[in-house]
This record gives structure tokens, C-alpha cells and sequence, in this order.
């Protein structure tokens, strides 16, 4: 089975409905494009849950050390880690009950892909979520 994203149409549901995003591996680096893409996102309306232990906050949002720190519900993983960490996110993922896991341009993985699949869970691989949203809100 391959990599297949949902449809535009889908995608596009998608950011219309979602509310909260956690970003794994968001970086308080301003240079560093998980910031950008974070920064656009909140600005664009979205609640952004920084993961990562390595920061206390970013973007004015206190960050978390993992997603199972994360209270309530989550809408979308947005992930900015190496491929051969998606596997271990995608699990988290499916632990938290996120409907949504989505891997940054440059980012898929097949054994992620299979697992959430397995799991019901909607995937995004090797799409910007910021061009995509930027796509639809015109």
C-alpha cells in the first residue's frame, strides 16, 4: 500500500474544522521553519500546543514535553521531526485520540502510515500545513 493523502476537498474540511494544534517538534528558533508555519497558523486562528522538553514556551503558548501532556482534545499533530521518528508519533497520536496526524513537507513514513490507517486515523504526509491552508483561504 502506498503513501495517499486525503483529497483536497477532505483537506480542506479539515482545516476548516480543526481548532487546536499540536506542533511536535516545534522549535523556539524564529529561523526555524516549525516556528513560521506555527506562527501563521496561530495567526490564522488556530490554538498551537508546542511540543517539545527541550522549551519551556514558544510563541507565547507554554510548551509540553510529549503529547500525552496535552489536556483535552487535539484536532491535529503537526509534526516537524525526523522521518524515522514518525512511527513513535503516530503511536502517540493514536494514543491521545488526535482524529489527525500531519507530517511537514519532506516528512512520510510507511510504517506510520500503516499504523494510523490501522487505527482510523486521518494522514497528511509530505504536505505544508500553511500552503495548504493558504490553498484554501482564498
Amino acid at each position: 500500500m502506498m503513501i495517499t493523502n486525503p483529497s483536497d476537498e477532505k483537506i480542506k474540511q479539515i482545516l476548516q474544522e480543526a481548532k487546536r494544534i499540536a506542533v511536535v517538534g516545534l522549535s523556539g528558533n524564529p529561523d526555524r521553519t516549525s516556528y513560521m508555519v506555527s506562527a501563521a497558523m496561530q495567526h490564522a486562528g488556530y490554538e498551537i500546543i508546542p511540543v517539545n522538553p527541550t522549551v519551556d514556551e514558544v510563541l507565547g503558548e507554554k510548551a509540553v514535553p510529549s503529547l500525552q501532556d496535552i489536556e483535552g482534545a487535539v484536532d491535529i499533530v503537526n509534526v516537524f521531526r525526523r522521518s524515522e521518528h514518525l512511527p513513535d508519533v503516530a503511536r502517540e497520536t493514536v494514543e491521545i485520540g488526535a482524529p489527525v496526524f500531519w507530517a511537514q513537507l519532506g516528512l512520510e513514513n510507511k510504517e506510520a502510515y500503516d499504523y494510523l490507517q490501522q487505527h482510523g486515523v486521518t494522514s497528511i504526509m509530505n504536505r505544508c500545513i500553511k500552503v495548504e491552508h493558504a490553498k484554501f483561504k482564498a
